[in-house]
Parts: structure tokens; C-alpha cells; sequence
């Protein structure tokens, strides 16, 4: 990898989504009319919190954009678990929807582990059933379905790096399961050689220094400084964070990562931005996961290949 000389350059997640959504209507497109099927999608939406409604509408619209059959159950937060398990066992049932999300979190009534436990493995494209945990981590990825976020980190790695990440040194901060550990296994399976660090990681810095790709998903904001990283090093910078922002006005915040980009950016060889990273690949990778789920269906898994290419 060349030494950086200048500002790094800025992995576009938001034009590297754009390009997952193409390719995943060119698909959409295949499957009606070589196997007469159209991708379907199912969002369940528990009660009232806004930041979950602003989510699952962004994701029904999108399903729309790419063509797909979409399905939205929006169901008061009084809701029993028997009536949620009973709708996941209805969707889990339905031919024409091959991919389900239960946004979470769920109203405290409500066993949310239960209910990711219920939906069929094969219509989880959330990739948080157990089953779809374990195809990954015992190295069977292509028959499991990933978690979104951590999938486009690793898109847009490659998008920086190249598609083919085989030895490069991967540190990872942040052992969470939605984005710490499966990017770390999805990194194993690209034949990387992974670190994972955590609150408990000695010299942290040192350890960031090694690393040929960075992966920040640790939620502190700016933690990460220009001097933790490697020259020309690529930065997927997972964080999404409020701090307070003054010049703004009273009151008033910015976003910003788990990466000081101010910082970092002079040093490393690429990095993502936040916003404008991470942030836009997450809604691309549910509706790529969506047609691969249609495509397994059918039997014409061809169809779906290279979505996760750069």
C-alpha cells in the first residue's frame, strides 16, 4: 500500500450504495423475467419511536425504488408477543416475501430474542438469527446472510483496498454483534489477518498503528487520533455520534465518527467520512441481502452474484 503524501482520499459511501442499487434492480430485473419473481420484502415496525419509524419508511422506499413487492406491518406498542410471533409465522409462511426486518428495539413486553429467534433463517436479512451467526463464524458466509452494516464496511474496504483484502492486517475496535465481531469474521473470510481491540486492549494505539485497514465501531466520538494510525492505511469508520456544535448555534450538534477525520485524514490512505459513509451502505446491503434471499428461492442463486463486489 503507498504512503500517504496528502489528504487522504474519501471512500463515497453514498456513491458506492448508489452502485449496490443498480446492480441489485439489474437483478430484480432477472429474476421477473427469467423466473417470473418479483424480490419481496416485509418491514414490522413496533410501536412509535420516531427514529425506528424514519428508518423502516427509508427502507420500505427503497425496496419500492428497487421494484421489489414491499410490505409494511406498523403495529401499536401495546402489541402481545403472540400477536408478534403470530405475524413473523404468517411472513415466514408467505411465498411472495422473501426477506424479513423486525426493526428493533422492541417494546419491553416483548422478548426480542425470541422474535429474531422465530423468523425462517432464510428470509433473515438482517442477519441476526443464530443460524446465519453461526454459518458465518464457522466460515460458511456465502450460505449465510450478514448484517448489513458490517457487510458494506468490508464492500467499501474493498472499494479502497481492492477486491481481493488477502493478507493485509485488519484491526478492528469494537467487539460488539451487530458490527464488531461479524466484521471481524467477514474480514477472516476475506483472508485477512484480524485484531479485534475492546475497552480491555493494552496500548490501544499501538495496536491501531499496525493495521493495514482500521474498522472503528466502538460509539466514542473522535477517539481514534491522526497518530493511531498507520501512513496510507484505509479507515471504515463505523461511528455515528452527537457532539455539541456551538458555531452553530445554542443548543445545536453535529455528527461525527469514532475517528478524529481531522486528524486522520492527513495520514491515512483513504477513509470514510461521517456522515456520508458507512451511514448510506447499510440500506443497500438489506436490499441486496433481499434479492439474494429471492434468488436462493428460486434456485438461481447467478443471478445475485458479485451484488458485494466493488
Amino acid at each position: 500500500m503507498d504512503v500517504a503524501t496528502s489528504a487522504a482520499r474519501v471512500i463515497d459511501g453514498k456513491a458506492v450504495a448508489t452502485e449496490i442499487i443498480e446492480k441489485v434492480k439489474a437483478a430484480r430485473d432477472r429474476l421477473v423475467s427469467e423466473c417470473g419473481m418479483t424480490p419481496g420484502l416485509a418491514t414490522v415496525l413496533v410501536g412509535d419511536d420516531p427514529a425506528s419509524g424514519v428508518y423502516v419508511r427509508n427502507k420500505g422506499r427503497k425496496a419500492e425504488e428497487c421494484g421489489f413487492h414491499s410490505v409494511q406491518h406498523n403495529l401499536s406498542a401495546n402489541t402481545s408477543e403472540t400477536d408478534l410471533l403470530d405475524l413473523v409465522a404468517q411472513l415466514n409462511a408467505d411465498t411472495q416475501i422473501h426477506g424479513i426486518l423486525v426493526q428493533l428495539p422492541l417494546p419491553d413486553q416483548i422478548d426480542e430474542q425470541k422474535v429474531l429467534l422465530a423468523v425462517d433463517p432464510d428470509k433473515d436479512v438482517d442477519g441476526f438469527h443464530p443460524i446465519n451467526v453461526g454459518r458465518l463464524a464457522t466460515g460458511a458466509g456465502d450460505k449465510a446472510f450478514v448484517p448489513c452494516t458490517p457487510q458494506g464496511c468490508v464492500v467499501l474496504a474493498k472499494h479502497a483496498l481492492g477486491n481481493d483484502l488477502s493478507g493485509l492486517e485488519a484491526v478492528v475496535v469494537g467487539r460488539s454483534n451487530i458490527v464488531g465481531r461479524p466484521v471481524a469474521q467477514l474480514l477472516l473470510a476475506e483472508h485477512c489477518t484480524v485484531t479485534i481491540c475492546h475497552s480491555r486492549t493494552r496500548d490501544l494505539a499501538s495496536v491501531c498503528r499496525r493495521a493495514d485497514l482500521l474498522v472503528a465501531a466502538v460509539g466514542r466520538p473522535l477517539m481514534v487520533k491522526g497518530d493511531w494510525v498507520k501512513p496510507g492505511a484505509a479507515i471504515i469508520d463505523v461511528g455515528v455520534n452527537r457532539v455539541p456544535a456551538p458555531e452553530k448555534g445554542e443548543g445545536k450538534t453535529r455528527l461525527v465518527g469514532d475517528v478524529d477525520y481531522a486528524e486522520a485524514s492527513q495520514v491515512a490512505g483513504a477513509i470514510t467520512p461521517v456522515p456520508g459513509g458507512v451511514g448510506p451502505m447499510t440500506i443497500s446491503m438489506l436490499m441486496a441481502n433481499t434479492v439474494i434471499a429471492a434468488a436462493r428461492s428460486a434456485g438461481r442463486e447467478d443471478i445475485a452474484a458479485g451484488l458485494m463486489k466493488a
